[in-house]
């Protein structure tokens, strides 16, 4: 009723303004009259098509209603089938997994059995140098201890041969090419002799290692001891079917690398610092001077020796001759007198013949200190380091406590050979004053006879 209420307002308007306009236009007042009953009926017809028009929207909305209802209702029934249906299917599901777990039987502990066996033997496989002749043999065991469903057949023969190959190739020594990678970069291809699944040499006879992460067979970053290396080269030059003497690495490479990384006696001696080398310059002074001392009373034993031979004439080139010489020129002289200069000429003698023999054991004693201070000043620099860093790693105190330990060895190292060779040299100086003290005395008792006769 609003709408037909507009419309005739509307057509009320419509009417005033085809009046007014009619009254400019016509000028006569039938004409008016006519015009406004005509337009009344146009009015008329318009506002009944219009209220047809509505009507029949109406009716077409009143239809999407009904079959939205309709739908709404079908949907409700067909949500209820579905709802009865799901529960049926549970049940059914229930059943059905039922009748699987009977059906199984014992072939649900077989597939946790494969499981469990295809797992702990994954990494064996991986990491074990027969998978650098044969690679890609862990992607079967991979899928078998993922799987939810029972393994087939051929699974498990898979997996059977899989643990026999592994038991069978690691009692072999096998010859074969593999892609090994350089230190320098890049890789060539190279004969490699496998030991079971414990070792790999290349032909040249050096290790190397299979990294089950890059699959790759690359060589040790440093080399190994030589009779390591020794023993490797023996192998590979071996004919088939002979005997070689080989060191096995049970653990796959693992001690070969940690050998590898033990420091090397230069190692070592870098680790000592400052102090180290003032300990070696100390030993190489010792030996130095020890060198001298026994060329020296080398060189005076033997012409001593020369001298005995021939005491009526005596020279000047050794120690005795110019004692002898002394004697000489001082016969006439009595007992006391004589005696007197030959003990003057041969303590004249003695410094020349121990010359640096006191240096050597000065050396000898100073060495050990001189580890001390080493051990000193490496403890302090571990104190220093747990002051900066506190002790959650041990590593940034092993250098420093390397230095003290490594330094109280070199000093003791240093002073064994000194005191050894001091000792040799003490010696043989010894010798040839008792030599010519000897002499002495046999000097002075024959001029005393002489005086006596």
């Amino acid at each position: 009723m609003k709408k037909v209420f507009n419309s005739l307002v509307l057509a009320a308007a419509v009417v005033t303004a085809g009046f007014t306009a009619n009254v400019h236009a016509a000028g006569e007042l039938d004409k008016l009259l006519n015009q406004v009953k005509q337009d009344r009926i146009s009015a008329g017809q318009l506002n009944k098509k219009r209220e047809a028009e509505f009507n029949s929207a109406r009716a077409d909305k009143q239809a999407l209603l009904n079959k939205g209802k309709n739908d709404l209702k079908n949907e409700k029934a067909r949500g209820t089938r579905l709802q009865k249906q799901y529960a049926q299917n549970e049940k059914t599901l229930a059943i059905r997994a039922t009748e699987l777990d009977n059906a199984q039987g014992t072939l649900g502990e077989m597939f946790g059995v494969v499981r469990r066996a295809a797992g702990n033997t994954i990494g064996s496989i991986t990491t074990s140098n027969i998978s650098a002749q044969y690679p890609g043999r862990s992607d079967l065991l991979t899928k078998l201890a993922a799987a939810k469903e029972l393994p087939t057949t051929k699974e498990l023969e898979e997996l059977w041969i899989a643990l026999q190959t592994e038991m069978t190739e690691s009692g072999k020594v096998v010859k074969f090419d593999a892609q090994v990678s350089q230190l320098a970069g890049g890789s060539t291809v190279e004969q490699v002799t496998r030991v079971g699944s414990f070792n790999l040499v290349t032909d040249s006879g050096d290790y190397v290692i299979y990294n089950s992460q890059t699959e790759t067979v690359q060589p040790l970053g440093k080399a190994a001891d030589a009779h390591f290396m020794a023993s490797a080269r023996e192998l590979t030059s071996s004919s088939a079917g002979s005997y070689a003497p080989f060191y096995v690495d049970p653990t796959r490479g693992g001690i070969l690398r940690l050998n590898t990384q033990k420091a090397t006696l230069e190692d070592r001696y870098q680790q000592g610092g400052t102090p180290g080398y003032v300990i070696t310059a100390v030993l190489a002074l010792g030996f130095l001077i020890a060198l001298m001392s026994l060329f020296t009373t080398l060189t005076e034993g033997s012409k001593i020796k020369s001298q005995l031979k021939d005491t009526s004439n005596p020279s000047e080139g050794n120690a005795l001759g110019r004692i002898l010489k002394i004697y000489h020129e001082n016969r006439d002289s009595d007992v006391e007198n004589l005696e007197l200069k030959l003990d003057e000429a041969i303590l004249r003698e003695t410094p020349r013949i121990e010359r640096g023999i006191n240096t050597i054991k000065i050396l000898a004693a100073v060495a050990p200190l001189l580890g001390l201070l080493g051990t000193v000043i490496g403890m302090i620099e571990t104190f220093q380091q747990i002051t900066l860093f506190g002790t959650g790693d041990p590593k940034l105190m092993a250098g420093s406590i390397s230095m003290a330990l490594v330094t109280t060895a070199m000093g003791i190292i240093a002073a064994l050979p000194l005191i050894f060779v001091h000792s040799i040299v003490h010696a043989r100086a010894k010798s040839i004053v008792h030599i010519l003290d000897e002499q002495s005395a046999g000097i002075i008792a024959a001029h005393a006879e002489k005086e006596k006769a």
